[in-house]
């Protein structure tokens, strides 16, 4: 045993005394614990106990109880400070649907229960009144050794449900841990297992694994994975082309660049890791990325979000105030703080020389983008200070020239040739009648 001071929150505290007081075994446990041991703030605190799922409930009736896994005998406790799991120790059966065993039976040891978990370091449970973390499998060890290792034989955990091999991974790129040798080899051999998975399972370790400090390392070395979740990422591994100075792998040169952001927004990292699917056709890569977002089943306003950046990413934007208040006005602040994000991650992946060219003076841009928000909302169709109404009255009658005219009157806005002004812009709108 290994003493820890660790603070769970006050709700889990007095579920976890409850239990005790009634005289049954109950710990923080799994993720909690280590992040707590890492000095992170826990997501979760789940707790487990020799309890079984109908003690658990009768010992709780201050407490909405929600049945959320009895099967595999889990009850969730809401109290003031959120929601807790709460799982009696059991062992697994079999995984037949490579997702949840089939069925569990109940046990009095917390050792056998940490043993069916699936790394060591999410294998580690915390009496908060001794202080006594129980630790069968080393996870502690691990942490120290900033390593990723599976609880017992990799191939039976991957074997018992195959997105461990992700979680592997975004735990791998989310800690910056290195992943053990034997649990690596087996990453490799099961990666095609991963084609079982459900895309939303898949989508859901994804979005975390990006934006994780060492997601460049672990796209690097598990190419093998990502070219089962994402086969569009194939055709850039080893594909070999140039910038006007340089040559460069272009998958290589996506991992670069998404080791150069920092900035942990699922959106722009996804876009990033995309940006470059169309190269091998030499076509934007716009429509390949949608398919893949859509096939990742990616919520429908982020792959808007993601496929637009992609198609805007390889585009040059000229220095000029002009041209960024335009592109504000297509695509909206955040978007194009994004795309600006985009693109300072992918010119520092360029050669030295590649970045002392125009198009790679991010910094440049992004001072002219603070000055036209400065300004205010950029102009849209949205706010513009006439409508179609106002055009019909003029005298054209309603059809695809009345969206014309609105058209022209907003880029007239935008190159500040006419004020947003109804006054004005029906001027305007008379002289293209």
């Amino acid at each position: 045993m290994k003493m820890l001071k660790i603070e769970p929150p006050g709700c889990a505290l007095r579920i976890i005394e409850r239990l005790r007081g009634a005289g049954y075994e109950a710990y923080a446990v799994g993720g909690c614990v280590r992040d707590a041991i890492l000095g992170r703030q826990p997501e979760d605190w789940d707790i487990t106990t020799s309890a079984l799922p109908e003690k658990v409930t009768e010992l709780f009736p201050d407490l909405r109880i929600v049945p959320t896994g009895i099967k595999h005998g889990t009850v969730t406790l809401v109290a003031g400070e959120g929601s807790f799991e709460v799982t009696t120790f059991r062992v697994d059966g079999e995984y037949s649907d490579r997702r949840r065993p089939e069925s569990v039976a109940y046990t009095s040891s917390i050792t056998e229960d940490l043993a069916r978990r699936d790394f060591t370091i999410n294998a580690m449970a915390y009496d908060p009144k001794s202080g006594e973390v129980t630790d069968p499998f080393g996870g502690m060890d691990d942490l120290e050794r900033r390593l990723i290792r599976c609880v017992g034989e990799p191939d039976r955990r991957f074997g018992e449900d195959a997105l461990r091999i992700l979680r592997a991974l975004r735990f791998s790129a989310v800690l910056d841990f290195g992943i053990d040798g034997k649990t690596a080899a087996s990453i490799h051999k099961n990666a095609g297992e991963l084609r079982d998975i459900s895309a939303e399972r898949i989508r859901a370790e994804l979005i975390k694994l990006i934006t994780g400090r060492g997601a460049s390392r672990v796209l690097l070395e598990y190419r093998d994975v990502f070219a089962v979740i994402l086969p569009e990422l194939v055709p850039l591994m080893g594909l070999k082309t140039r910038d006007r100075f340089e040559a460069f792998d272009v998958y290589e040169r996506t991992a670069a660049a998404l080791k150069n952001y920092k900035g942990g927004d699922p959106v722009t990292a996804a876009a990033i890791l995309l940006r470059n699917v169309g190269l091998p056709q030499s076509i934007n890569g716009e429509k390949l990325a949608r398919e893949a977002l859509y096939r990742l089943r990616y919520p429908l306003d982020e792959i808007k979000k993601i496929s637009e950046l992609v198609k805007y990413s390889g585009e040059y934007i000229l220095h000029t105030k002009k041209t960024v208040r335009r592109l504000c006005s297509a695509l909206g602040y955040e978007q194009v703080s994004r795309l600006l994000e985009l693109k300072r991650a992918d010119a520092l992946a360029m050669c030295e020389a590649e970045r002392q060219r125009p198009w790679a003076d991010v910094d440049g841009i992004s001072r002219i983008f603070e000055e036209v928000k400065r300004e205010g909302e950029p102009p849209s169709l949205k706010n513009l200070a006439v409508s179609g109404e106002d055009i019909m009255a003029l005298g054209m009658p309603k059809g695809r020239r009345v969206g014309e005219i609105l058209s022209a009157l907003l880029d007239a806005v935008i190159d500040e040739e006419c004020e947003n002004d109804k006054e004005a812009l029906i001027k305007k709108a008379r002289e293209l009648i």
